[in-house]
């Protein structure tokens, strides 16, 4: 009995760090792309909003090809609690995925300040941010919360509504990550502009820790909406609305 709990949670573990590391992987070069290649650094010629788009996208796709059999590649509180209205995963591997992608979170935004604030030029985070996720003046294009609320929550949603239908069992496994990828990608390129495109919790707890001020201030929006937007995901699955029969 002791030998069978114990594999249990090497298993357990096993899903949380691939989770950490997945999420990690995901803000690292999706931020990333943001701060050290999106004009900030002062490059000549940053990369645009598509590649932004893109680096998300693509992340995502490497990490559900790759540490996907393991834990299913959430990489995202907000995902993962869709997984789990969806009756489709445990309350106690939801708390446990969503702590570990939230260190993998942090630990990438850290990294991402230490390298963008050595180099010969130097990066003012005050005057550049960190990727975090805001709205309003000087954020942007300048949204009023409400505008920032409804596209984390429908985003989410529909990012839930992708997931959960490909990975179904009538889904189609072989593209699944390839069609989770590009919906990501399709939601950067609209929500970038508006929010810098959060439906993740975590994607925006690591950088708003980093910078601090209004992006701590604004983070809530950013957790509860996209929460909000799982769960709205993970209920239409449930109840079929958007399930194959």
């Amino acid at each position: 009995m002791r030998i069978l709990v114990t594999i249990r949670k090497i298993e357990l573990m096993k899903k949380y760090i691939a989770e950490a590391i997945g999420t990690f992987v995901l803000v690292f070069f999706g931020v990333g792309a943001a701060v050290l290649a999106g004009g900030g650094m002062g490059i000549d010629v940053p990369i645009s909003v598509t590649g932004i788009a893109l680096a998300f996208g693509i992340s995502v796709v490497a990490m559900a090809y790759s540490i996907g059999p393991i834990s299913g590649a959430h990489l995202n509180p907000a995902v993962s609690f869709g997984v789990l209205v969806a009756g489709r995963m445990s309350v106690t591997d939801f708390i446990g995925y969503a702590i570990f992608q939230t260190i993998g979170a942090i630990v990438a935004a850290i990294v991402i300040y230490v390298i963008a604030t050595n180099s010969v030029g130097g990066y003012d985070v005050a005057a550049n941010g960190l990727g975090q996720n805001g709205w309003g003046p000087g954020y942007g294009a300048e949204f009023f919360m409400i505008s920032a609320f409804l596209f984390e929550v429908i985003a989410t949603a529909v990012f839930l509504v992708v997931i959960l239908g490909v990975t179904s069992d009538k889904g189609s496994p072989i593209m699944a990550g390839l069609v989770i990828g590009l919906t990501l990608t399709m939601i950067h390129l609209v929500g970038i502009t508006l929010t810098g495109t959060s439906v993740n919790p975590a994607r925006s707890i690591g950088p708003a820790l980093l910078v601090g001020g209004t992006a701590m201030s604004q983070l809530w929006l950013f957790i509860v909406a996209p929460l909000i937007g799982g769960a709205i995901g993970g209920l239409l699955h449930k109840v079929r609305i958007v399930a194959a029969d």
